[in-house]
């Protein structure tokens, strides 16, 4: 089994509450669904991340837009987002709650057999997808894949990797690139943080020699010059970041980091529809394609059948990696 260490924040929820006042909006209208006038919109991670990034900006344009009236986000880590999972497995029939879900979570149930999975909640959309990316702190002597390559099989246990939750994409993606160079998974000394802004930290600190994370969580140290990406895990150059592919560097992994939300088990039909137009409403909005354009996102809306069909796809691509990668 890969060697980890995991460093969690706490158990306790963070709620942030933003109102927003009277206006034009769709949401003011006393007919109209709970979610439409206050949403809760969880948040399965520390703040700092992937997850809540996502979340906020989408937070940000609900209420901007007036698609939603008051909207909260709040934060419930750990886990690789399944202690988030089997609390809000419990809230049953929700008519005013999303969460936050994606493939960090797809690959945190299959490492951690949780009890819970994605068919024990509603899928509603599948949003955008990210790419991790590999990286070093400015004054690292590691300037090249290769040189990271070199060092690593050197002292595959003495080198650590800093990264997101257990089971996420930058965990997987470490025993992937781990296999690909000859390196044994079960060597890899890969240290699992619940928040990007801690494996941030550790990164900045030296206490990991490099990182595996989204590459907006770590974008603006790389602009300013503390952190050096050497590669992203995008089958392609992502447009606007100048960081080659692991591909176009000789190693042959790829992965993306798919966000979406999900709700309740056991909503109404209603209460589904609702939520679908609310999100339908969010995606189309030009302040929504900004916001992709910004964060580098790919935009990959998906709903209804087509998410359900994805989503066990990717389940069994997750079960499948672990097993292969005996972690």
């Amino acid at each position: 089994m890969i060697k980890t260490r995991w460093v969690q924040t706490g158990f306790a929820a963070v709620a942030a509450v933003v109102t927003v006042l009277a206006g034009v909006s769709a949401a003011t209208s006393a007919g109209e669904a709970s979610a439409r006038s206050n949403l809760t919109a969880i948040v399965p991670a520390a703040t700092g991340g992937g997850w809540d990034g996502f979340t906020r900006e989408a937070q940000q344009v609900l209420r901007s837009d007036g698609i939603v009236n008051n909207v909260q986000v709040v934060n419930i880590p750990g886990a690789g987002g399944t202690i988030g999972l089997s609390q809000f497995v419990q809230q049953e029939g929700s008519d005013d709650t999303l969460m936050t879900s994606g493939g960090v979570m797809v690959g945190a149930i299959a490492l951690n057999d949780s009890e819970y999975d994605l068919g024990d909640v509603t899928p509603i959309a599948r949003m955008a997808d990210d790419f991790s990316a590999l990286v070093v702190p400015a004054d690292s002597d590691i300037q090249t894949l290769d040189d990271f390559i070199a060092q690593w099989k050197k002292d595959p246990q003495g080198l650590s990797i800093s990264g997101g939750s257990l089971g996420s994409i930058d965990h997987l993606l470490s025993g992937m690139l781990a296999k690909e160079v000859g390196i044994d998974p079960a060597q890899v000394n890969y240290i699992a943080y619940s928040g990007g802004g801690e494996a941030l930290n550790s990164l900045l600190s030296h206490s990991t020699t490099v990182g595996v994370s989204g590459y907006n969580e770590v974008a603006d140290q790389i602009d300013a010059g503390t952190l050096r990406a050497i590669a992203i895990s995008s089958e392609e150059r992502v447009p606007g970041v100048d960081v080659p592919t692991f591909k176009e560097l000789g190693a042959d992994v790829s992965m993306a980091n798919w966000r979406g939300f999900v709700a309740a088990p056991g909503i109404s039909s209603e209460t589904k529809a609702e939520y679908l137009e609310i999100i339908d409403e969010l995606h189309s909005s030009k302040a929504w394609k900004q916001t992709l354009k910004r964060n580098n996102w790919t935009d990959s809306y998906m709903v209804g059948d087509e998410l359900d069909r994805f989503i066990a796809d990717e389940t069994e691509t997750a079960e499948r990696t672990v097993d292969e990668l005996g972690m």
